[in-house]
């Protein structure tokens, strides 16, 4: 799997998916399992969305590492 999700993207991804977890946290909801998406994107590096869409966050000659 080649990464299209880097830099800047990753760190907002993380406070998104944290910020979705802690709403269903606060209100009780089973809905803040959500915010788990984001997360595993940001984690991995992947996102099956962006593939569809042929975007990528990550600069042309970037290895997955040095993100």
């Amino acid at each position: 799997m080649k990464h299209n999700v880097c830099g800047l993207e990753k760190y907002i991804r993380m406070i998104i998916g944290v910020a979705i977890i802690s709403a269903g946290l606060f209100y009780g909801s089973w809905l803040g399992a959500i915010g788990l998406i984001p997360l595993v994107t940001a984690f991995v590096g992947y996102c099956p969305v962006t593939h569809a869409l042929r975007l990528s966050s990550c600069p042309v000659g970037e290895s997955p590492s040095s993100s």
